[in-house]
């Protein structure tokens, strides 16, 4: 597995997609069953463009495994009362330490120079959370005594932030948006040395914002020039961030096509808005390339922005098998 964290090119990119495809689609009997239904062949797939990409739903009805390995990990999505849920079942959880490790040293050098602060009260408040996990594994290798969560502590938080940024230490504040909201209406910052990253999403505590609005807040807020952003999912094991203005950019083992969001099958050249595709090779377990349920734009230099949800539940075009 090491292989696909050493990627460097595009080439090498599409090279080990391809390999994966095939590895998946041998060895994954619902994205087999799907490729079937669509009636793709690996012989069909000459290119990372004519890969089929498993509708995210599948997370929820299905056990989507490409090992015989035991599961050691399941890694849950957050949901409303009696609603289904996704279930990522993950066969070697070294892997996504590998993945999370490597991306955030790519993207903002070594946790040990970090105070790693987290604010995410509705990832506390259940189990199997990926993000907790993620970041409990960042606080431990940050080093650094005041590392850690905080729950509905806003002052006390308020206060260590506070003391941390004034003393010159880099400090990484990590939370769900709501908190964030929560933190700023009580008290004023005016930072230098902090990272603000959002986790997105208001959990059902508070009315959605657009993001242009949500950062103008907490810019405000915080006193801070931009607003991080990291893009991650319970079926996803690597995250892609964004230093501000909410462009994201992946690491290198994972890539965001977009579809057509009347026809699933097709894919969208860079700057038109549609469905996010993901390939996450880092999901060599259970399927590396997913239909999201996110609309977003591929950029030019293969960095992408999120615009919004599809507003049904189902993703047009991809229900082709009954869940």
């Amino acid at each position: 597995m090491s292989t696909i964290f050493n990627i460097q090119t595009q080439a090498e990119f599409e090279l080990a997609s391809l390999e994966v495809f095939n590895f998946q689609f041998k060895n994954n009997p619902v994205y087999r069953s799907f490729c079937d239904l669509l009636y793709i062949h690996p012989s069909d797939v000459k290119r990372i463009e004519d890969i089929p990409f498993l509708p995210i739903q599948f997370f929820k009805s299905h056990d989507v495994l490409s090992s015989t390995e035991p599961v050691k990990q399941i890694f849950t999505s957050s949901g409303t009362t009696g609603a289904l849920t996704s279930k990522h079942q993950v066969t070697d959880v070294s892997i996504y330490e590998e993945s999370f490790r490597r991306a955030f040293s790519h993207f903002y050098g070594a946790i040990e120079e970090y105070v790693v602060l987290a604010l995410l009260p509705s990832y506390l408040e259940r189990e199997g959370s990926s993000l907790i996990y993620m970041v409990e594994d960042l606080i431990k290798h940050s080093q650094h005594p005041e590392s850690g969560f905080y729950l509905h502590n806003l002052d006390e938080l308020k206060d260590i932030v506070t003391s941390l940024d004034a003393q010159g230490k880099k400090v990484l504040l990590i939370s769900v948006s709501f908190a964030l909201l929560d933190l700023v209406e009580t008290h004023q910052f005016q930072l230098k040395n902090t990272i603000i990253m959002e986790t997105g999403g208001m959990k059902g505590r508070r009315k959605e914002l657009v993001r242009e609005e949500l950062h103008a807040i907490l810019q405000e807020g915080f006193g801070v020039k931009a607003i991080h952003s990291e893009y991650g999912m319970t079926e996803l094991l690597s995250q892609a961030y964004s230093k501000g203005h909410g462009v994201f950019e992946c690491p290198k083992w994972m890539q965001i096509i977009t579809r057509d969001p009347e026809d699933a099958l097709t894919i969208l050249p860079k700057n038109k808005t549609g469905g996010i595709n993901v390939i996450d090779l880092a999901n060599i377990n259970s399927c590396a390339f997913i239909a999201t349920q996110d609309l977003g734009k591929l950029l030019p230099d293969n960095r992408f922005e999120i615009i919004g949800r599809f507003d049904n539940s189902d993703i047009r075009g991809c229900n082709l098998m009954v869940l």
